[in-house]
């Protein structure tokens, strides 16, 4: 009991170390590149950007505002804990804009466009490890998501497409595509930071030499292996063990080369693994 109650706690100083890391840095991203110059970013950080840069009105308070109803949606869709995380993160984050003293870096565009989408995402990316959100856009597209045939992706990209439109119509084409670069910029980095900066692949392998590749995996490639039992269902039914293994993108290559020379015919299906967590690929990575 008293072990569960100190890896809570840990982890929600972990949590709590990653949020304010976020928040930091989402603010250093806004305050010395982003609002100096009027550019916008993609999703509610994006809205409040235009609506200063059309109204004058005070970015702090407006990332609170519009905020709002996405709290309300995460708390209704992911839980109590969520909402009131990311009540605080968006309020820490709105008194940093007031507080921390950043100062703009540089007045080149393109530096501008990139690096702060790269401080932003990161700072968005660290609070969604952290167990929140500092921009609802993501809490907006899971609730549609639910409700329609468009993934969570395609949803995020429509929104932004209409912030962008808005940004060129009511701006200029310039501050639209600068947008662009700096959404970009932003989207990589939150996929690193979530899904990790070392990719992982999931690969299911069924061969009639499925010893030999497992060897391989195991003895050279230093890999652990899954096997399935599973039976033929084409032409004829036969019982066939099938391997299931996962590698990094980097290993990708070294594998598939190995399964070429042993078994031409192999079937091979990948998957693209967003997260990883113990065994021997994370064991022999750290070593």
């Amino acid at each position: 009991m008293e072990s569960k109650r100190r890896k809570k706690i840990k982890q929600h100083l972990k949590d709590f170390v990653l949020v304010i890391f976020g928040v930091v840095s989402a603010c250093f991203g806004l305050k010395s590149f982003l609002m100096p110059s009027h550019f916008i970013d993609g999703g509610v950080t994006g809205i409040s950007l235009l609506t200063t840069s059309l109204t004058g009105w005070n970015l702090s308070y407006l990332i609170v505002i519009i905020n709002i109803p996405f709290i309300i949606l995460g708390y209704r869709q992911i839980g109590k804990g969520f909402a009131i995380k990311t009540a605080i993160a968006i309020t820490a984050l709105s008194l940093s804009l007031v507080f921390l003293p950043f100062t703009p870096i540089t007045h080149e565009k393109i530096l501008i466009a990139f690096f702060g989408g790269f401080f932003l995402g990161g700072g968005i990316g660290l609070a969604m490890r952290g167990g929140c959100v500092i921009d609802g856009t993501e809490v907006l597209a899971l609730y549609i998501s639910r409700k329609s045939r468009l993934s969570v992706g395609n949803i995020i990209l429509i929104l932004n497409i209409i912030i962008f439109a808005f940004a060129a119509y009511f701006i200029n084409i310039d501050t639209a595509l600068y947008a662009i670069l700096t959404y970009l910029s932003a989207t990589n980095v939150i996929d690193y930071i979530v899904n990790g900066i070392e990719a992982y692949t999931g690969v299911t392998i069924i061969s009639d030499k499925n010893e030999e590749i497992k060897n391989f995996i195991i003895t050279d490639m230093k890999r652990g292996v899954t096997i399935y039992k599973g039976e033929g269902g084409y032409l004829e039914k036969k019982d066939i063990d099938i391997i299931y293994t996962v590698v990094t993108k980097l290993e990708m290559s070294k594998l598939q080369t190995e399964i070429q020379n042993v078994d031409p015919d192999a079937f091979v299906v990948q998957q693209q693994i967003a997260d990883l967590k113990g065994g021997v690929v994370k064991r022999h990575a750290l070593h």
